[in-house]
Parts: C-alpha cells; sequence; structure tokens
C-alpha cells in the first residue's frame, strides 16, 4: 500500500530583529523571543546582515549616518512579511525611517512597507499572532515598566500584561508611575547624566515601593540602567525582560547580576 503524504502548509515567515543590546549584553531574549514566536507558529530567520537601527546617530542629529544604516536594514529585512524584534525602541526607530527619505521617493517607499511589518514582540503576540498558548511557571511578584518608545510610538501598553496573565503562578503588582522614563533615554543619559540619574532614582524607589521582587519591562536599554542603579541602592529586586518570563527561560542569571 503506498505511503499517505499530508500536506502540512509552510508555516508563515518572522524576521528576528535581534538588537544590539539583546546581542551584546543579553542574547539569552533573542532566544526567548525566538521559542515565543515559534510557539505562536512561526518560522523565525535572523538575517545576518542586520545591524544597529541606527537610533543613536538619529538622536544625536547625525541624519546622514542614520540613512546610511537605514539602507541596510531595509535591504535585510525586505523580503519578510514580519520583522519582530524584543525593543519597542529599536522598532519604533524603523517606524521613523520614511522621514529620513523624504527626498529619496524610492527609499521612503521602502521604509514605509518596512515600518508597516516591524511589531514590537509582545505586540505581535498579542495584535497580529493573538497567542494563547504561554507555557510558563514563574512563582514570585512582578512589576512592569512601561518604556517610552513602545508605550507612546507603538502602542505597547497591556500587550505584555495580557500575556504574563497567562503564566502560571505569576502575580503583577503595578508601580507607581509605571509610565514615567526611567531616564535612559539612549544618549540621553551620557548628555544629561544628572537630570537621568534623578528620574532612575525615582523609579527605583517606586519599584521597591510596589513590594514586587522581579522588575520586567520590553526594552532592554531600560532594564540595565534600572538594575544598575537597583544594584547600587542596595535593592533586591531581580530585574528580566519580559520575553524571559514568558518564554519560562529564567535560568540565567538577572539582568544586572552579571552584566552590570
Amino acid at each position: 500500500m503506498p505511503a499517505v503524504h499530508t500536506y502540512t502548509p509552510a508555516r508563515p515567515k518572522v524576521a528576528l530583529f535581534v538588537t544590539c543590546l539583546v546581542d551584546m549584553f543579553r542574547p539569552g531574549v533573542g532566544f526567548a523571543a525566538v521559542k515565543l514566536l515559534e510557539q505562536a507558529g512561526y518560522s523565525v530567520e535572523v538575517p545576518p546582515t542586520q545591524t544597529c537601527c541606527g537610533q543613536p546617530a538619529f538622536n544625536s542629529g547625525d541624519r546622514l549616518t542614520t540613512k546610511d544604516i537605514a539602507r541596510q536594514v531595509i535591504d535585510a529585512f525586505e523580503d519578510y512579511p514580519y520583522v519582530v524584534g524584543p525593543s519597542g525602541s529599536c522598532i519604533g526607530m524603523l517606524h521613523h525611517y520614511p522621514e529620513l527619505f523624504a527626498d529619496e521617493p524610492a527609499w521612503q517607499q521602502r521604509a514605509e512597507k518596512l515600518a508597516t511589518r516591524a511589531w514590537e514582540l509582545t505586540s505581535f503576540l498579542q495584535d497580529v499572532a493573538q497567542f494563547q498558548g504561554i507555557d510558563a511557571q514563574f512563582d514570585g511578584t512582578v512589576t512592569y515598566h512601561d518604556s517610552c518608545s513602545g508605550l507612546r510610538e507603538l502602542g505597547v501598553k497591556q500587550q505584555p500584561r495580557t500575556l504574563l496573565g497567562q503564566v502560571k503562578g505569576l502575580e503583577l503588582k503595578e508601580m507607581e508611575e509605571s509610565e514615567t522614563c526611567c531616564g535612559f533615554g539612549g544618549t540621553f543619559c551620557v548628555k544629561y547624566p544628572d537630570i537621568s540619574n534623578r528620574m532612575v532614582s525615582n523609579k527605583t524607589r517606586f519599584i521597591k515601593d510596589s513590594g514586587a521582587n522581579t522588575l520586567l519591562g520590553g526594552d532592554l536599554g531600560c532594564l540595565l540602567n534600572m538594575a544598575g542603579k537597583l544594584k547600587r541602592e542596595g535593592i533586591d529586586v531581580q530585574v528580566r525582560h519580559v520575553a524571559e518570563v514568558l518564554a519560562d527561560a529564567c535560568h540565567q542569571p538577572a539582568i544586572g547580576d552579571a552584566e552590570v
């Protein structure tokens, strides 16, 4: 009797935008993102030619360098229906690309197409994939920091909280002013260190007062900033990227235990 072959449709493809900080400081976040996207039913690829999103140059007013970087990123991700990154800040930068090419219509059109396909990780899982298959356990209380770019540029607010609601054993305790900037702001913390330090000092107080034993967020820059301040102040709160908890990948040391 001949073998019966059942047709299995190809899984939709997603390109992972790893981001510089994840690549250099916390690669486990990238692996957690891959695990979540695959659990949601997607085939994940990591384009090897991807680079920085160009945000440091953009924030410093260097538009020529930013455009050169943007062209390379656009080329790297052009053939993918979805581009997903574990950072509202970096994905938000991709949404700024069209304004860079106001005087180059062909590149502007390509930039606009990329922007429509670029998603922050938790937003993609919740709003596009409508993922209900989180299989994770986290026995503890967490509080969540809403990073500026994700919140204000991409509308990321409820999505991570809804996904965390699927994690067994997890209790969310909202901190005061969860939407207030932590003071990192990329180059802001370098240009205005005193203001930045005051802002993160306020933030660590809110974190401590929440009573949570773990701080979560969706942007590694913010998390590194707050983890460093928490450690210097002797506040016993571990810091993790939300993807690590959602993917049940908290076996590595918390952010700040090794990096900061």
